[in-house]
C-alpha cells in the first residue's frame, strides 16, 4: 500500500444453481489465491453464494438458511486475513427478502448491503422476489448460523480504512449503476474513493461495449476506482447466458478486463493517493464532512443514511501489476494517436488563427533552424494561414547561422520552407555576435553560458526587428518539456508574440511531425521532415567542427532524457505525486532501458531546475492549452518563482 497503492480483485467463481456447498468452496477457493497474491479489497457476484438465476427458489426457506450458513463459512476462512470481502447473497429482513452485498473481514460478516434498484423488465424479473432498499435498516441475528460475536447491519454503509483513509469503499449491486441516478453518486458524495459493484449482467450483443464505458464513464464522472465483478459460467442458460464480464478502472481509464466467458481473477492495483489528490484539485468536487448519524429520518440515500464503519489493512509494498506507459502523453494505439496528433494541429492552428487575425498581422514571423519544435512551429503557421484563406508567402521564416549551426540542418531549413512554399529569409548573425563580444569584453574563445545565450537572444532581436519591418507577429517555437526545465534563454527563444507548442511535450512533438509527414502529399515535404526527425536535438549554440557537419552539442547529453523529463513532468506536476513515488514509477515503467543511478541523477535535475526556472514560466507569451498539463502563469500552474526545492530533492532519496 506504499504510495497509495491498493491491490483489488474481481473475482467469478465457477457456480451451480442453488448448490451452495459447491459455490462457497469455489469462492473460498478463490479467496486463496487472492490472499497468495496480496488482495485487499475482492469482490464477488452478485447472488453468488446461491446463484443468481435461482427464481422462485429464492422463496424457499432452506436455500436462504443455507446461503447464510455459506456467508458465515466464508467470513470464517478470512479470520487469518485483513482482506475486504464482498459476497452476493438473499438476506430476510423486515418481513422482505433483500439483494444484498455481503461485507466481509477479519472472519466476521461486517454488514449486508442491499440493492436500491430492482430490474423488472425484459428477461429481469428481480421484484417479483426482492423488495428495493428504501432506507430501512434490520439487525442480522447470525448467531444460530455461527457468527457469535457481532450482528451484522443491513444498510447502506462505506467503509473507511484506518491506515490509509483515502480508501474509503462503498456497495452498489448491478442495475444501481445502470439507472439515471446511480447509487455510487451518493457513495461518492459521502466519502467513497472505491466503488464495488456486485453484478449478475447477462450476456447480448453489444452489451459489453456498453458496459465498459459505462464503467469508465462513471469512474471518471466519480473520479473514484470501480470494481465491476459479474457472473459467469454456471449461471443457469435457461433464458440468458453469462459472460463473467469484470472491469477495474480508476477515473476513467481501464486498469484491467477479463475476457468474456472465462471465470477467473482480475487483479490490479488503484492508486487512491492519485484520486484523492484530484478530487482535492476539483473545486466542484463535494467535501465529505463527518456526519452525524443519529438521527436516520431525513430521507432515502441521503448523506444522514449512509452509515460509516472503519476498517483495517495491514501496511506493506503494494507489488505493482498495472502498466504505466513511458511515454504518458503519447496514446500506444496508432490508429488513436494519429487521431490526437490531427486534433492537436487543429487546435494550435485555430488559436494561431484566431491571434493573426485579432491583431490584423500581415504575416507572421518565424525562426526556422532545421529542428523539429521551429518545423512544427511551421506547420502550424502554414495551417493557420490556410484556414484564414492567405497565402504562404505571408509566413516569413528565418533561419539565421552561427557558430554551431550544421550544413544538415541549414540545408533541411531551406529545403523546408521551399516545400511550404513560404517566405524564407537567411540571416547570418555571426558578424554581430562578434561585435556584441567585444562590446562586452567577452573572449571568443570562452564557449560559456555569454557565449551560448548571446546567440539566442540576438536571433530573437532579429526576429523582433524583422515582425516590425514586414509588419508582422513573432510566433514562439519552445516546448512544454524546455519550459518544464527551463531550456530556454530568457528573452531569448524564450520570449514572443505567441508561443503554439507551449503546451507539447517534446516527446510528442516528435509525433505530431511524424504524422504531418505520413499525411501530406508532397515527396519532397515528407523527406525533408523525415530527414529532420532523424537529426539529434541539439541547440546548435557551440562551434561545430571545420566541416560544419559534426553537431558538437547535443540537448539530451546535457539535460537529460526527455522520455524521463516528461515522464517525471506528468506524473510529478499534473498527479502531485511524491519525488519517491515519481522514482519508483520510473524505474518500473523503464526498467531494462535505464539504470536507477541514471533515473537517480536525471529526476534530481529535473525537480532542481523545476524550481529553479519558474521565474521564465511566470512571464511567458501566450499559447492555447493543448493537453492536460499546461505551465501557463495564467492557467493551470499558479508557483513562486522563489520556491524551495529542498523538501522535493529530500524525498527522492528517501
Amino acid at each position: 500500500m506504499k504510495d497509495g497503492f491498493i491491490k483489488v480483485a474481481a473475482c467469478t467463481p465457477e457456480i451451480q444453481v442453488a448448490d451452495v456447498d459447491f459455490n462457497v468452496d469455489k469462492i473460498i477457493g478463490q479467496l486463496d489465491k487472492c490472499r497468495e497474491e496480496n488482495i485487499k479489497v475482492a469482490v464477488f457476484p452478485e447472488l453468488c453464494i446461491t446463484g443468481y438465476t435461482c427464481q422462485d427458489l429464492f422463496f424457499q426457506n432452506a436455500l436462504l438458511d443455507k446461503a447464510m450458513e455459506g456467508v458465515v463459512k466464508i467470513a470464517k476462512t478470512t479470520a487469518d486475513s485483513d482482506m475486504l470481502v464482498a459476497v452476493g447473497v438473499p438476506v430476510r429482513a423486515n418481513g422482505k427478502l433483500y439483494n444484498c452485498a455481503a461485507v466481509i473481514q477479519d472472519g466476521e460478516v461486517r454488514a449486508f448491503v442491499p440493492k436500491t434498484h430492482l430490474p423488472n423488465y425484459n428477461e429481469f424479473y428481480e421484484a417479483r422476489h426482492f423488495a428495493p432498499y428504501r432506507g430501512e435498516c434490520a439487525a442480522i441475528d447470525l448467531r444460530e448460523y455461527g457468527q457469535l460475536e457481532f450482528i451484522p447491519p443491513m444498510e447502506q454503509t462505506v467503509f473507511i480504512c484506518e491506515e490509509i483513509p483515502e480508501l474509503v469503499v462503498g456497495f452498489e449491486l448491478c442495475e444501481d449503476l445502470w439507472v439515471a441516478d446511480p447509487v455510487s453518486n451518493y457513495l461518492a458524495k459521502a466519502g467513497a474513493t472505491l466503488i464495488c459493484n456486485l453484478s449478475a449482467s447477462d450476456e447480448v450483443i453489444g452489451k459489453d461495449s456498453y458496459r465498459r464505458q459505462l464503467v469508465s464513464n462513471q469512474s471518471a464522472r466519480l473520479v473514484a476506482g470501480y470494481i465491476y465483478c459479474s457472473a459467469g459460467d454456471g449461471e443457469s442458460t435457461q433464458d440468458m447466458v453469462f459472460s463473467g464480464h469484470n472491469i477495474i478502472a480508476e477515473n476513467g481509464s481501464i486498469l484491467a478486463e477479463s475476457k468474456l466467458f472465462e471465470n477467473g481473477i482480475t487483479i490490479s492495483e488503484i492508486d487512491f493517493k492519485k484520486l484523492a489528490f484530484e478530487r482535492r484539485k476539483i473545486s466542484t468536487y463535494p467535501a465529505s464532512a463527518e456526519w452525524d448519524y443519529s438521527s436516520k429520518d431525513s430521507g432515502f440515500l441521503d448523506k444522514d443514511n449512509i452509515s460509516r464503519e472503519r476498517f483495517s489493512l495491514e501496511m506493506g509494498e503494494t507489488a505493482l501489476t498495472r502498466k504505466f506507459a513511458k511515454t504518458p502523453f503519447i496514446p500506444s494505439n496508432q490508429a488513436e494517436r494519429n487521431e490526437r496528433c490531427h486534433l492537436i494541429l487543429q487546435m494550435q492552428s485555430h488559436g494561431l488563427m484566431k491571434r493573426i487575425a485579432h491583431t490584423h498581422s500581415k504575416t507572421v514571423v518565424i525562426g526556422i533552424s532545421g529542428g523539429l519544435d521551429s518545423t512544427l512551429a511551421l506547420l502550424v503557421c502554414v495551417m493557420a494561414m490556410d484556414l484564414l484563406k492567405r497565402p504562404h508567402t505571408d509566413i516569413v521564416a528565418v533561419t539565421m547561422p552561427c557558430f554551431g549551426t550544421t550544413k544538415r540542418t541549414r540545408s533541411n531549413a531551406e529545403i523546408l520552407c521551399e516545400a511550404l512554399g513560404v517566405t524564407f529569409r537567411e540571416v547570418d548573425i555571426s558578424k554581430a555576435v562578434l561585435q556584441h563580444f567585444e562590446d562586452i569584453g567577452h573572449d571568443f574563445n570562452d564557449h560559456s553560458v555569454v557565449f551560448e545565450n548571446g546567440q539566442a537572444r540576438e536571433r530573437t532581436k532579429v526576429l523582433m526587428n524583422i515582425a516590425n519591418q514586414v509588419n508582422g507577429m513573432v510566433v514562439g517555437t519552445g516546448d512544454l518539456s524546455e519550459l518544464a526545465l527551463g531550456w530556454a534563454t530568457y528573452n531569448g527563444d524564450h520570449m514572443s508574440m505567441y508561443g503554439v507548442n507551449a503546451s507539447i511535450p517534446k516527446t510528442l512533438v516528435r509525433h505530431i511531425v511524424q504524422y504531418y509527414g505520413d499525411t501530406c502529399t508532397s515527396d519532397t515535404l515528407r523527406d525533408v521532415l523525415y530527414d529532420i526527425l532523424d537529426t539529434p536535438v541539439s541547440p546548435e549554440l557551440l562551434p561545430t567542427d571545420e566541416s560544419g557537419t559534426a553537431m558538437t552539442q547535443k540537448t539530451e547529453d546535457l539535460v537529460g532524457p526527455y522520455e524521463l523529463h516528461d515522464f517525471f513532468l506528468y506524473y510529478g506536476i499534473r498527479w502531485g505525486f511524491e519525488p519517491s513515488k515519481v522514482k519508483r514509477l520510473a524505474k518500473y515503467a523503464f526498467e531494462g532501458d535505464y539504470s536507477d543511478e541514471v533515473i537517480d541523477k536525471w529526476i534530481k535535475t529535473f525537480y532542481r531546475r523545476f524550481f529553479s526556472q519558474q521565474f521564465k514560466r511566470s512571464c511567458l507569451p501566450d499559447g492555447a492549452k493543448i493537453g492536460s498539463v499546461t505551465l501557463s502563469p495564467r492557467g493551470d500552474w499558479r508557483m513562486p518563482s522563489d520556491a524551495v526545492a529542498k523538501l522535493w530533492l529530500e524525498d527522492i532519496d528517501k
